[in-house]
């Protein structure tokens, strides 16, 4: 028997593993103990629904003071039991059930617990109402905490210079605090989408045509009461299934994790790069090695862990997205594994989330070299000059300055003496001579400012 505090060094998974420090929070949505509570949820939220109907038998104080416990306190205690009866039943949701009808002691209420469902009718709101709780509390609290990070880093950098790189060669210059202001901008955008996705449900039975329910109650307005139910949890209904909710709206919210993923990859390459060209130095801990051969060294490795378990966060959600959302006629069970991997994929997103806001910690901006790499660039400044010219009618002047600068070493003395020979009114040719490559940031700064 494995040892409760060494049972990190004997998970399969990194994320149970060695990550499992930063992803712990994740148990209360998508362990198997967290699966259970929202199946137990579901059904006490179905019985105290249905109750409420003057055609069914009311839950007397004791029996909905239960009820109550099971939907908001429901312990490890109880998730062990129901596994207990799993053995037995070999069958998840009918372990649920028969978990609940132990509980109350009413014969004619117990045949209430899981009236007319099908275990999808379970299923299926406990994981939205899983990923509805993931995405507007811990998601949300990540990826916000993330962006008021960077926000803070675009406003320091904002009037700090440096060239710009297209296809890898240099380009007109930027601010530092410009291009990170573009990563928080992309991500608000897609923050905003994946919030807007409806979040369905559905529990009308076996095959979705509310079979069972019209046999029992045929004057009630099943369609009407399923529909208050699932509002009732927070989700909206859909009212077409077949015996799934067929989970279109599960591959769009993975969807749209995948472009706040692949955003955050972008970020970590370029951050990547910039400690590559000594842009950005990563803060020594005096406790920490670089490498384990060469004292030196100070690696960019939480942005390097942030990239991977990014991609490996993107691959399963992408898998998850195509697979959800195909099943054989009316249903398979194809479905039912693969949910149960939305937590890795989400846990994958969650370290990599916190290993950029550690990275991001220990980022150090190198002025001094930017600014010197900046300096050294004046051929820069040719898209300026070529672009006044063309204000003052001068129809060749991007082949003038092609001509002038395209694979020769420009100095600045070099620029002016060819501003001179322009054909341009005075003032524009004093305003020209006078520009440096460090002054030819547009609007850069304020368009970081404002972010």
């Amino acid at each position: 028997m494995i040892e409760q505090n060494n049972f990190s060094l004997t998970a399969v998974s990194s994320i149970d593993g060695r990550y499992h420090d930063k992803s712990a929070d994740l148990s209360q949505y998508f362990s198997e103990y967290a699966l259970i509570k929202y199946r137990v949820f579901v059904e006490c939220a179905w019985l105290n629904h249905i109750s409420q109907l003057p055609e069914f038998l009311s839950l007397n104080p004791h029996e909905l003071q239960l009820v109550e416990r099971l939907m908001k306190d429901f312990t490890l205690n109880d998730a062990s039991r129901v596994k207990e009866i799993e053995k037995i039943t070999n069958h998840d949701v009918k372990a649920v059930e028969y978990f609940i009808s132990e509980q109350i002691q009413t014969e004619k209420l117990k045949s209430l617990v899981h009236f007319a469902c099908t275990s999808e009718d379970i299923n299926n709101l406990a994981y939205a109402l899983t990923l509805n709780e993931y995405r507007s509390r811990t998601f949300n609290d990540s990826v916000n905490l993330l962006i008021d990070t960077l926000r803070k880093l675009a406003i320091e950098t904002a009037e700090n210079p440096m060239l710009s790189f297209t296809h890898g060669q240099i380009a007109s210059p930027t601010t530092m605090g410009k291009e990170i202001a573009v990563i928080i901008n992309r991500l608000n955008s897609q923050i905003q989408q994946i919030n807007q996705v409806e979040i369905l449900g559905k529990i009308n039975g076996a095959v979705g045509n509310f079979n069972a329910h019209v046999a029992a109650y045929p004057e009630l307005d099943w369609p009407k009461i399923s529909e208050q139910f699932i509002e009732e949890l927070g989700l909206k209904s859909n009212p077409y299934t077949t015996q799934i909710e067929p989970h279109d709206w599960i591959a769009e919210y993975c969807h749209g994790m995948i472009r706040i993923n692949n955003i955050l990859q972008d970020f970590c390459v370029d951050v990547w790069l910039y400690i590559s060209k000594g842009y950005f130095k990563s803060k020594a801990i005096s406790t920490e090695t670089g490498s384990s051969t060469m004292p030196h060294k100070v690696n960019p490795i939480d942005f390097e862990n942030a990239e991977g378990n990014l991609g490996l966060s993107v691959a399963l959600l992408d898998y998850l997205s195509i697979k959800l959302t195909k099943s054989r006629l009316q249903r398979d069970l194809t479905d039912s594994t693969t949910l149960r991997n939305l937590g890795i994929a989400f846990g994958y997103q969650i370290i990599a989330l916190k290993s950029l806001l550690k990275g991001i910690s220990k980022l150090e901006l190198n002025e001094k070299l930017m600014l010197e790499e900046l300096n050294q660039e004046p051929s820069v400044l040719a898209e300026a000059i070529q672009t006044v010219m063309r204000k003052h009618g001068i129809a060749d002047a991007y082949e003038q300055l092609k001509a002038f600068t395209r694979g020769k070493d420009i100095s600045l003395e070099n620029i002016i003496e060819f501003i001179d020979q322009v054909d341009i009114p005075e003032a524009d040719k004093v305003r020209l001579k006078a520009l440096k490559p460090e002054d030819y940031i547009g609007l850069a700064k304020d368009l970081a400012k404002n972010i």
